[in-house]
C-alpha cells in the first residue's frame, strides 16, 4: 500500500507536470529517488544520460508524461517528493531559491538587488521552503547556468541540470508548500536585467586575452574566443556556454554575424542544429529586450 506521503507527491508532480513542466521523484533528502541503473557498473559508465533506456539519470529523467511519472514513481516507492527539472523549453524555468538560514536573508538581498539595478521582481508562483524561505519560478527565454551566491549572498539560481524541489513535497527538513493564491498564479517572465546579472561573467582566458591586446581587443579575436568557447563545451552545459557565447556575441554587437558560426560549433559539441540556432535566437532577444 502506498505511503501517504508518496501519494501526495505522486500527486502534486502529476499538477506540476500539466502545467508543461517536467518532474522527477525525490527522495527525503531532495536527491533523485530513482537509483542509478549503472550504480554496480564500471565509472565510465556514470556519462549515461538516459541513454540506455532505463530509469536511474536524476534531473534527465524528467518528464512531463502522466504515464512515465507514474512509472517513475512506481519503481520508487519510498520516494516522498518531486522534482522540477529547470532549463528545459518551452519554459526554461529558473528556480529562484532565496535562503533565510546561516545568517542569510536571501529575500531581503533580492529586494536590495532589485532596488539597486531598477528592476521589478515579478508575482509568479512561489513556494515556501521549511527553513522560511522562498523559491520563486521565472520564465526565461534560454538557458541558464545554475548559481550558488552569485547574484547575492542567499541567492542560488537553479538553472539548465538544475531542479527545485515541487510544492507538496516532504523532505527531512519538513514540507515544501504553494505561497497562499499560488495555483493560479502563471509564471511570470524574468526581467531582463535580472538575467543579464545572471549569467557568468567572462571566462578568465577571454579576460588574460584581453588584457594582452589592451582595450581594443580585435573583433575577430574576440569572435574567435567566443567559438572556442562553445567548443569547448561537454556534455549537461553545451546549452548553458553557448547561450553565454551568444550573449557577449550580442553585447559586442557581433551577434548577428558570428551566428551561423556559433551555431555550427554547437552542433560539433551534440546540439542539433534546431537547438543550437534556438539558444542563439533567445540570447539575441534577451539582449535586445529593454533594461527594465
Amino acid at each position: 500500500m502506498p505511503r501517504p506521503d508518496h501519494t501526495r507527491a505522486l500527486h502534486a508532480a502529476l499538477l506540476t507536470a500539466a502545467r508543461g513542466l517536467p518532474v522527477i521523484p525525490l527522495s527525503r533528502t531532495k536527491l533523485p529517488a530513482v537509483r542509478s541503473p549503472h550504480r554496480d557498473e564500471p565509472r565510465s559508465a556514470v556519462m549515461c544520460r538516459g541513454e540506455c533506456g532505463r530509469p536511474g539519470h536524476g534531473v534527465h529523467d524528467a518528464t512531463t508524461d502522466p504515464a512515465r511519472i507514474r512509472a517513475l514513481f512506481a519503481v520508487a516507492p519510498w520516494a516522498t517528493g518531486y522534482g522540477v527539472a529547470c532549463g528545459r523549453g518551452p519554459h526554461h524555468l529558473i528556480g529562484l531559491d532565496l535562503d533565510v538560514k546561516h545568517g542569510a536573508d536571501g529575500i531581503g538581498a533580492l529586494r536590495v538587488l532589485a532596488g539597486t539595478h531598477g528592476f521589478t521582481v515579478p508575482d509568479t508562483v512561489t513556494v515556501l521552503t521549511p527553513s522560511g524561505g522562498r523559491h520563486l519560478w521565472l520564465t526565461a527565454p534560454g538557458p541558464v547556468p545554475n548559481s550558488a551566491g552569485r547574484l547575492a549572498p542567499g541567492i542560488d539560481v537553479r538553472g539548465e541540470g538544475g531542479y527545485v524541489v515541487g510544492p507538496g513535497s516532504r523532505t527531512v527538513a519538513g514540507r515544501y508548500l504553494l505561497a497562499p493564491g499560488g495555483a493560479d498564479r502563471p509564471l511570470a517572465a524574468a526581467p531582463a536585467v535580472l538575467l543579464r546579472l545572471a549569467v557568468p561573467p567572462p571566462a578568465p582566458y577571454e579576460r588574460q586575452a584581453r588584457h594582452a591586446a589592451g582595450p581594443r581587443h580585435p573583433a575577430e579575436k574576440r569572435a574567435a574566443a567566443l567559438v572556442r568557447f562553445v567548443l569547448d563545451s561537454h556534455e549537461g552545459e553545451r546549452n548553458g556556454r553557448l547561450f553565454w557565447a551568444a550573449c557577449r556575441a550580442y553585447d559586442a554587437g557581433l551577434g548577428d554575424v558570428l551566428a551561423p558560426a556559433l551555431v555550427t560549433a554547437a552542433v560539433h559539441t551534440g546540439l542539433t542544429e534546431r537547438e543550437a540556432a534556438a539558444t542563439v535566437a533567445s540570447a539575441g532577444r534577451l539582449r535586445a529586450a529593454p533594461h527594465g
